[in-house]
């Protein structure tokens, strides 16, 4: 059996189940923890632009509320469903607790293809979902953010619909409903770059503490949306070389860089890396057998399999999507040495920098970029730091078991302190 064919919820139980198992979590514990505390899906209907209808089914899974408000993205994407959506809620947990900031754990979607509808669908689609969802989501209850396939106006768009929707002394309280939306509705500056931002920040706590030197490193990026340009173009100015880059068209290489910002302008102009001049065109086997310092994948789960892992040859491998590893090919490339910084770490600038922004709606503040990267900075480093002594502690090798290990452990002791209600 391909190991992809194992639900993504199963894969985040697994990977849940070894940081457990390092700090000693009771077995009752476990089975609290383990499992989402609410699943709400909304089957909502929609007028098309033709006049007929539509129904859309949407998800928000609010897996825990124990350090702080439920707190996830929303996934426009066609294969959304209920068990992917528990594993993205599950991830966000750990993130958070992981970073130690005052949130839990939530995700959202809508099982479609926004491509597929001109900008007024898509508009009643994003207000009828929050309308649908009702008072299960709320600016200190669950607060939604962009993910795969919604942006900053989307957000604008939840926002302004809670806000139609609750009682006008509440109206200006509002904007901390959603983060990540658009600077001139309460945004914060740097939340666009925020995951990549994070990606590299974690990068170069990894490369001073293995003496390792980003620039001049080479690096293939799989996916070139939101995360994966804004990692590229940020490596860059560091010094990096982006040599290969792959999307749902293909692939592309070029020994001596790829101009991570004309590529930028390039996907945002024609869809995809297809065509750009600035690079040759090459197979998808071609790219994860790319000779390589680091390999970052930025695109959707399950993309390093047990077939393609064998042929990776980076040095490390950069996890800037959620579940991008699957349990055998992780096995697969421990066995082989390859370094793996795990996602929970490495992709979390974006929840990191939504509580800023939360932070800064609630106290009528804006900050600036330098004082957000700088916030970021240190949260991260503070983060990655505690994964290296984790390490230590547990003595294992594995940066995910340990980034498991601080996370569940403050969850353990907070559970442990307030006990079971009754």
């Amino acid at each position: 059996m391909p190991d992809t064919d194992q639900g993504l919820f199963a894969t985040a139980l697994a990977q849940f189940e070894r940081g457990a198992e390092l700090v000693g979590m009771s077995a009752d514990l476990r089975s609290i923890i383990s499992q989402p505390k609410n699943e709400i899906i909304v089957n909502f209907p929609v007028r098309m632009t033709d006049g007929g209808f539509r129904v859309f089914r949407g998800y928000r899974i609010q897996h825990s509320n124990l350090l702080g408000p439920y707190k996830g993205g929303v996934r426009f994407h066609p294969a959304v469903d209920l068990d992917e959506v528990k594993a993205l809620a599950s991830w966000m947990t750990w993130k958070s607790a992981l970073c130690d900031i005052p949130f839990g754990g939530a995700k959202g979607g809508i099982a479609f293809d926004p491509h597929a509808h001109d900008q007024d669908e898509l508009e009643r689609i994003v207000r009828r979902f929050t309308h649908s969802l009702g008072g299960n989501i709320g600016p200190d209850h669950d607060i939604p953010a962009p993910d795969l396939g919604s942006n900053a106006q989307t957000m604008v768009w939840m926002m302004d619909t809670y806000a139609n929707s609750t009682g006008a002394t509440e109206r200006q309280n509002v904007k901390r409903f959603v983060t990540g939306k658009t600077l001139e509705t309460g945004g914060s500056p740097g939340r666009e770059k925020a995951t990549g931002q994070g990606v590299v920040f974690c990068l170069q706590h990894w490369a001073d503490e293995v003496g390792f030197d980003l620039s001049g490193a080479s690096v293939s990026i799989q996916g070139w949306g939101n995360v994966g340009s804004a990692t590229g173009r940020i490596l860059q100015v560091h010094g990096a070389r982006v040599t290969a880059v792959a999307d749902h068209a293909g692939a592309i290489a070029d020994e001596d860089g790829i101009d991570a910002f004309d590529l930028t302008d390039w996907v945002q102009e024609h869809g995809s890396v297809a065509g750009f001049p600035g690079a040759g065109w090459i197979e998808n086997e071609d790219f994860w057998s790319a000779d390589v310092d680091m390999l970052i994948p930025a695109a959707i789960e399950n993309q390093v399999r047990a077939d393609n892992a064998p042929k990776i040859r980076a040095k490390v491998i950069v996890e800037a999507a959620n579940g991008p590893t699957t349990l055998e090919a992780e096995k697969l490339l421990t066995d082989r040495g390859v370094e793996i910084l795990p996602d929970i770490l490495v992709n979390a600038g974006g929840v990191i920098v939504s509580y800023f922004e939360w932070v800064q709606n609630r106290s009528a503040q804006r900050w600036s970029l330098d004082d957000v990267d700088h916030k970021l900075r240190d949260v991260l480093w503070k983060a990655c730091d505690a994964v290296v002594e984790a390490q230590k502690e547990f003595g294992t090798k594995s940066r995910r078991d340990a980034a498991y290990a601080v996370a569940l452990g403050r969850l353990q002791t907070v559970y442990q302190q307030r006990g079971i209600f009754p």
